[in-house]
């Protein structure tokens, strides 16, 4: 199936300003994470999708495509439809999403959440690693619980599952999946799922994937082995990036 992976960037995060064009190992963070992508051989083409003309220039310079997007996204789901729809209409099977602040992306969160598409035949999917039952009190750390089948029943940043009964603890450590928030579509289902309006439970939790599981939308979840490495989202998490980069870029496949 062909696929396209679009990494969505924006100028205004407001916790790390300018994110996606601040040095990681002396790169932009945005042309990090387009290299690794690229590296990872997931996708017939890979493109980035920007507000920003700053963003656009720098992906240029490293050899690159971007799209421009509207300003006004207030996700990047939408950022991604929009460049799917206005730039490259009916030509993939498969679009995978790849946040722009993530160069650590998993290969195999990437390739699991392809299958889920490609291969189980799923409309949407993501991917959830095994984690200990100490992230269940973190609502900074968003779980995921599955279905038999594979499919995500729910997402929340509260403790899910919930261990009412201490004599379930081993059963509980089976369970406990700590998503990572790559996600991969049929072109449908992402027109499909921005064209759906902000559904409440997203809103409380914040959390978008909630739409279109709301509307019945299934998203299949690969359970993937190895721990979670977190995006760059502030001061201390680019900090951390740059003491793990060159290890990183020597250990992953």
């Amino acid at each position: 199936m062909k696929t396209l992976a679009v990494i969505p960037a924006r100028l205004g995060a407001t916790r790390l300003p300018r994110k996606p064009l601040r040095l990681l190992a002396g790169v932009p963070i945005i042309v990090r994470v387009l290299e690794r992508v690229r590296a990872l051989r997931v996708a017939d083409h890979v493109v980035v999708a920007t507000d920003s003309a700053e963003i656009a220039d720098v992906v240029a310079e490293a050899g690159g495509e971007a799209i421009a997007t509207a300003v006004t996204h207030p996700s990047g789901t939408d950022r991604v439809a929009e460049a799917v729809r206005v730039a490259f209409d009916g030509e993939y099977d498969v679009v995978l999403n790849v946040q722009g602040d993530e160069p650590f992306v998993s290969g195999d969160a990437v390739r699991g959440a392809l299958a889920q598409v490609r291969e189980l035949g799923f409309p949407l999917g993501t991917a959830a690693t095994r984690a200990p039952r100490d992230i269940l009190a973190n609502p900074d750390v968003v779980k995921v619980v599955a279905a038999d089948d594979g499919a995500a029943m729910y997402f929340s940043r509260a403790p899910i599952p919930f261990l009412r009964d201490r004599t379930d603890g081993a059963t509980l450590d089976t369970q406990v999946l700590h998503h990572v928030g790559v996600y991969a579509y049929t072109p449908d289902a992402l027109a499909h799922w921005v064209f759906l309006p902000p559904h409440p439970l997203e809103q409380i939790e914040r959390l978008e994937q909630l739409r279109p599981l709301a509307a019945g939308l299934r998203m299949g979840v690969a359970v993937i082995d190895g721990p979670v490495r977190g995006g760059i989202d502030t001061e201390a998490d680019l900090e951390r990036a740059q003491r793990e980069w060159m290890t990183f870029t020597t250990s992953e496949s």
